[in-house]
C-alpha cells in the first residue's frame, strides 16, 4: 500500500517534472504500553515510535510515511528506504533529477554512497567535531573580529573543505557556516555532492528543508496521525496510511482554491473545521444526492465553488 502511495504521488503531476526535491525526516510518536517497535528514547524521555516522513518539498506532496522503532535510523536503513523510493519514482520518470535533503542522522555513509552511484543529489547535515572545528578556526576568528569592529550584529562566513570521517571510504565536499553573534560563535556543517557556492548551498538549498517541519506538523497535529495506539506494528502502519490519505484529500482540496483565495494558504485544521466538519442534511434521490447546509454557514460560496471544481477533476 505504501508503494501505491508512491504511484499516487507520481500520478498527481500533469507533466513529468524536471527535478524533484525529497525531504526526509522523522518525528516523535509517543506510545503507551507494550506496542511493537516502541523503544525508550532518551532525548524524548519516553517510549516512542520515530516514523519516517518523506515529502516533495516544492509541492508539499507526501511520498511515503513509514512506521519505525523509536531509535535513529542507521545507514543501511536509510539506504534501503531511498533505494525503494527512488527506484519506484525512476520506474515512472527515468530522467528526473532527484535531490534528497535530511539532517545529520540521515547523512550516513551508506546512504551517500548509494546516492553517488545512482545519480541522486544529496544535502545532509553533518555533526561538528574537533577536526572540522579546527579546520574552520580562521573563518570563526574572522567572523568574531568583524562583528567586534561593527560589521553587523550577526556576522556569517562560509567555507568549504574536503573531509572523510573514519567510517567513510572517500573524501566528500563539506560546507561550513560560521556565525558570530552576541551569544558567541556557532559553526554548522553540511555534506553534499552538489555544485554551487557554499553560501547558496547552505542558505538556499539546505535551510529550505525547514519547511518540512510544517508539513510534518500538518500530518501529525492537524490530522492527528500520532494516534497509533494499536498493539501490532502493521495496524499502526495502516493507520499512518489512512492519515496520509487524509493529507492527500486536504492537499488536493486546497490546491483547487483560486490562487488569491484565503483557502489556498489555509492550514489543514482550518480546512477541516471550516469546510468538512459541517452539519448538513443529506437527502438521497433517484438521480442525485441533495446536501442541505445551515442557512448561517459562513463558507457556503467557498464550499460550492470547491465542490464544483472537484467534480471537474480527471478520473
Amino acid at each position: 500500500m505504501m508503494a501505491a502511495m508512491v504511484d499516487l504521488f507520481c500520478d498527481s503531476f500533469a507533466t513529468v517534472p524536471r527535478r524533484i526535491v525529497l525531504d526526509i525526516d522523522d518525528t516523535e510518536d509517543r506510545v503507551h504500553g507494550a506496542q511493537q517497535l516502541s523503544l525508550f528514547h532518551a532525548h524524548y524521555d519516553g517510549r516512542c515510535f520515530l516514523p519516517m516522513h518523506i515529502y516533495e518539498a516544492t509541492t508539499g506532496k507526501p511520498v511515503a510515511v513509514i512506521l519505525r522503532p523509536g531509535k535513529p535510523p542507521d545507514g543501511a536503513e536509510v539506504a534501503l528506504v531511498l533505494r525503494h523510493i527512488v527506484r519506484a519514482i525512476r520506474a515512472r520518470w527515468p530522467r528526473v533529477d532527484i535531490l534528497v535533503r535530511g539532517d545529520s542522522h540521515y547523512g550516513r555513509h551508506e546512504a551517500m554512497s548509494w546516492c553517488e552511484r545512482n545519480r541522486v543529489g544529496y544535502v545532509f547535515g553533518l555533526d561538528g567535531n574537533t577536526v572540522l572545528l579546527r579546520r574552520v578556526t580562521g573563518l570563526a576568528e574572522d567572523a568574531a573580529m568583524s562583528r567586534i569592529v561593527g560589521e553587523a550584529d550577526k556576522v556569517r562566513r562560509f567555507g568549504e573543505l574536503r573531509y572523510a570521517a573514519r567510517t567513510w571510504k572517500v573524501e566528500r565536499r563539506v560546507i561550513a557556516r560560521i556565525e558570530a553573534s552576541a551569544q558567541g560563535t556557532d559553526s554548522r556543517f553540511i555534506v553534499t555532492n552538489l555544485a554551487g557556492t557554499p553560501k547558496a548551498l547552505y542558505e538556499t538549498i539546505y535551510c529550505a528543508r525547514g519547511q518540512m517541519e510544517n508539513l510534518i506538523k500538518a500530518h501529525k497535529l492537524h490530522l492527528a496521525s500520532d494516534r497509533t495506539s494499536c498493539s501490532k506494528a502493521t495496524a499502526n502502519q495502516f493507520r499512518l496510511l489512512i492519515h496520509t490519505a487524509a493529507y492527500w484529500l486536504l492537499h488536493t482540496l486546497r490546491g483547487l482554491a483560486p490562487k488569491a483565495s484565503f483557502w489556498r494558504e489555509a492550514r489543514f485544521d482550518t480546512l477541516r473545521l471550516g469546510l468538512i466538519k459541517v452539519a448538513a442534511r443529506v437527502t438521497e434521490m433517484k438521480t442525485r444526492i441533495k446536501l442541505s447546509l445551515p442557512t448561517r454557514f459562513p463558507y457556503q460560496e467557498s464550499l460550492t465553488m470547491l465542490a464544483a471544481r472537484t467534480v471537474k477533476l480527471p478520473p
